[in-house]
């Protein structure tokens, strides 16, 4: 066992806090990686304080990982010594189930072995990036290319992942309509990637208070929610939507801006359910539909296709002490558009 630095949430809903964790030792197929940077995703808020139900305490949060690898063990043949890394939000699977062999170990039949708030296949429970250092299988390790600079490239390994997959998955490029709902860290994301890809992006937020930055990053169109307008004027004009919020939607409104035969996809998890009529649906033959970050060689894609066009996060860089004041700020939607912390402070 290893001793490393961390911040922790010792009870649902308490401040985090400095603190020691201990890590396994390096084993076979084990890397070392001493953590550089760590993004705050609002994932980490609903865990933190069991919005999303019961979770495993104390939890030290964090699954975008970025850091250089320090040490390997004797049989791991995909990394060395100094090499840029990234962790996201699983760091094992079963590797034995249908899902896992095509390469969707996010939706490993088992369960996938979240990189926090989890229990790993030793009986152990896992603890996150929030920290100066973490053991992982090489098998969900990603190589960080060396165009991405570490800082920016920790919120890739979840809200990059996240947006880029069923932008892929749902055909998002030249030629394609696409709206991306909510423009937060994960929205963002969003953006930049479907313009990468060639595709017309509209944003729908609920104020035009982030408009110049969505057309800045890449969006061709910015329309308020809060404008009953937009529901009008916009029916029927998208083939795809993503809906990266966290609250609970009007989805019946939201479904009559695709048109025949689009798809509503939702990254963004309300803690709360959501009502849906089904004539939504049936009408336009619209489907409505979610989506689970990716697996390990399509977050790998995304990284390189992130670097092959220099896109890295909106990032605002802060001290492990600012964790707690961070956490509130995301809430309050007062971050421009990741939070990462410098884990050099913790």
């Amino acid at each position: 066992m290893s001793t490393v630095a961390a911040y922790a949430a010792p009870a649902a809903k308490a401040p985090l806090e400095r603190t020691t964790i201990e890590r396994r030792e390096v084993g076979e197929h084990d890397v070392l990686i001493d953590i550089r940077f760590a993004g705050i995703c609002h994932s980490d808020i609903h865990q933190a304080r069991e919005g999303w139900g019961e979770a495993i305490f104390p939890m030290v949060p964090g699954h975008e990982i970025a850091g250089v690898v320090s040490e390997v063990g004797p049989g791991v043949t995909r990394f060395a010594v100094g090499d840029r890394v990234g962790v996201g939000c699983m760091v094992d699977s079963c590797r034995e189930c249908d899902n896992c062999r095509a390469g969707r170990e996010q939706y490993c039949a088992a369960g996938m072995t979240g990189t926090y708030n989890a229990v790993g296949r030793d009986g152990e429970p896992t603890y996150g990036g929030y920290a100066q250092g973490i053991v992982v299988d090489e098998n969900y390790v990603l190589r960080i290319p060396d165009g991405l600079s570490l800082d920016v490239a920790a919120p890739l390994l979840c809200a990059g992942i996240t947006t880029y997959s069923p932008l892929k998955r749902w055909g998002a490029g030249p030629g394609s309509r696409v709206a991306v709902v909510g423009m937060g860290g994960l929205g963002h994301m969003a953006v930049k990637i479907a313009h990468a890809l060639g595709a017309e992006v509209t944003v729908l937020s609920q104020s035009l208070r982030k408009r110049e930055d969505g057309l800045r990053l890449g969006a061709d169109h910015y329309r308020a929610t809060s404008d009953p307008k937009t529901f009008e004027e916009l029916r029927g004009s998208f083939d795809l939507m993503v809906s990266t919020v966290s609250a609970p939607l009007d989805l019946d409104a939201y479904l009559s801006l695709l048109g025949t035969e689009g798809t509503l996809v939702n990254v963004g998890a309300p803690e709360e359910p959501v009502s849906l009529n089904l004539f939504s649906l049936i009408g336009g033959g619209r489907s409505l539909a979610g989506s689970q970050i990716g697996g390990i060689a399509e977050t790998q894609e995304m990284l390189d296709f992130c670097a092959a066009h220099g896109i890295g996060a909106e990032i605002e860089l802060i001290a492990a002490a600012e964790i707690n004041e961070a956490y509130e700020r995301v809430l309050d939607s007062d971050v421009r558009y990741r939070f990462v912390i410098d884990t050099a402070t913790i």
